[in-house]
């Protein structure tokens, strides 16, 4: 079984007492060395766990490891004001001290520098325990961020590269080359445009709103050549949110979804629209016709955008549906620092 902090430090507590009572025997000479040895547990343990206190206080106040050194510094002066006064009620309950005594400056100041270098190897010793457990959480979200990265590169390149699409990529094409090889040329430069971005971004966690819309709008003109008069989609995206960041190919798998999913016909034309809500969420909306018979699917495109937001930093995303609409809200994220991630 994992030893957690407080078996630590009970057995801490315990060892310490022991040090305690026997450098500090000439204050208990008249007393048995078990009443000596319980007095040292009780004062070590009134310390201890009230620099435990402190420092998880702060912990919570100050979570970020830019903030370390505000930390620390506030961690170790709380602590040496609580190791130069959390022992007095003890003092006075095993009358090691009278309360004439405890007036006296010296009562408090006589330990003082033995509390500065204990409050200093304590505060150094748990941030450094919290700096490895956050070192290590950071690594293991990495980890699994660069195995989600990969399993939605090969969802995204699997649909994309299938003999499917490419039949109806190269069926279009074929069509609108003797019709307008102008068309055609744009056809395929979108066609283009679509993969370099893909591959692009194969290894970013993030990317700007800006290109990810730039991207779905190559993507979406390629559908509109399919469906021609089938399919209409509108932006309404203010230009102060294109710098806010979202992970690669959320909106494009989103839109993908709404193909998949709904009947994209004349008499039941479908229309996509991607905007922007209260400022924290971008919103890809479809009116729902959905399919008798839907096509092979794998079932996975939200929910591997949930998973890499879960990675990125537990927000979730928001999927509402009413008798005629479907919207899925993904949260925009601010770089506020270089690796400091902030949904706005």
């Amino acid at each position: 079984m994992k030893l957690k902090e407080i078996h630590i430090r009970w057995i801490g507590i315990l060892l310490v007492a022991i040090a305690a009572t026997l450098s500090n025997g000439d204050h208990m000479h008249d007393s048995p060395f078990w009443f000596a040895y319980l007095v040292g547990v009780c004062f070590t343990a009134v310390y201890w766990n009230g620099a435990c206190i402190v420092i998880f206080f702060f912990r919570r106040k100050l979570p970020e490891i830019s903030k370390v050194q505000k930390r620390l510094l506030l961690t170790s002066l709380f602590i040496i004001i609580w190791m130069s006064i959390g022992g007095l009620p003890l003092k006075l309950l095993f009358q090691i001290s009278s309360f004439q005594d405890l007036l006296k400056p010296s009562e408090h100041t006589e330990f003082l520098p033995f509390n500065f270098i204990a409050a200093t190897v304590i505060s150094l010793s748990y941030e450094a325990a919290y700096f490895f457990e956050k070192w290590k959480e950071q690594f293991t979200l990495n980890q699994q961020l660069k195995s989600q990265q990969i399993r939605t590169q090969y969802e995204v390149l699997q649909n994309q590269m299938s003999p499917h699409f490419l039949f109806n990529s190269l069926n279009t094409l074929t069509t609108i080359i003797p019709e307008d090889a102008d068309a055609a040329v744009a056809f395929t430069e979108k066609l283009s445009e679509v993969y370099r971005y893909i591959l692009q971004n194969k290894e970013r966690e993030l990317v700007s709103l800006n290109e990810e819309l730039d991207f779905v709008k190559s993507y979406l003109f390629l559908l509109r050549m399919r469906y021609p008069d089938n399919l209409s989609f509108e932006f309404d995206i203010h230009e102060k949110y294109l710098e806010l960041t979202i992970p690669p190919l959320t909106l494009q798998m989103l839109v993908e979804n709404a193909i998949k999913h709904n009947v994209v016909s004349k008499a039941k034309p479908l229309h996509i629209s991607i905007y922007i809500e209260s400022g924290t969420s971008v919103i890809v909306k479809n009116n729902l016709q959905r399919k008798e018979a839907l096509d092979k699917s794998t079932k996975t495109g939200l929910d591997n955008i949930r998973k890499r937001y879960s990675i990125l930093g537990g927000k979730e995303i928001d999927i509402i549906t009413s008798a005629t609409n479907y919207m899925v809200a993904v949260p925009l994220i601010d770089l506020v620092e270089e690796k400091d991630l902030q949904f706005v």
